[in-house]
């Protein structure tokens, strides 16, 4: 075949430093913007952002040439840099790890959903609790012991 086709869909969760509740109402849809702002600066396509107060999920379209760590360290770091200088009074930290699962072009209309409801979500469950749904949907082996420092 003389071209290449892809298109990558990635549903990404992290958490505050310790799960800290700072991803507070008054700043979420600014953070949410930026991290958007970030994601197309990268190439890719933000196709929602959301979440609480101690955790984000982005769904995000990347090019086949984006080098995933990369993307995730650069993401990263640039908005926690840009949390910072814009609220530095909220001390916003991102934990040092980061979930990240590849998800179907006919899913993302429920991974959409799924990031929407958010709130209505964590009134019935933790965030520990759901990553631990997550990884074992997708049939990712962790280390309890290590996984939430």
């Amino acid at each position: 075949m003389p071209q290449t086709f892809t298109k990558l869909h990635y549903h990404i969760v992290f958490s505050t430093r310790q799960r800290g509740p700072v991803i507070v109402p008054e700043i979420r849809q600014r953070l949410w913007e930026y991290l958007g702002r970030i994601v197309r600066a990268e190439g890719g396509i933000p196709r929602i952002i959301g979440g609480v107060e101690d955790h984000v999920h982005l769904l995000v379209t990347l090019r086949q040439t984006v080098h995933f760590a990369e993307f995730m360290r650069l993401l990263k770091t640039r908005s926690s840099t840009w949390a910072h200088e814009t609220f530095p009074q909220v001390g916003l930290w991102w934990q040092t790890g980061y979930g990240a699962f590849t998800v179907s072009h006919f899913a993302i209309p429920a991974v959409t959903n799924y990031i929407e409801k958010q709130e209505e979500h964590h009134s019935r469950q933790s965030f520990q609790d759901e990553f631990r749904l997550m990884l074992n949907r997708h049939e990712v082996e962790s280390d309890e012991e290590h996984m939430w420092y």
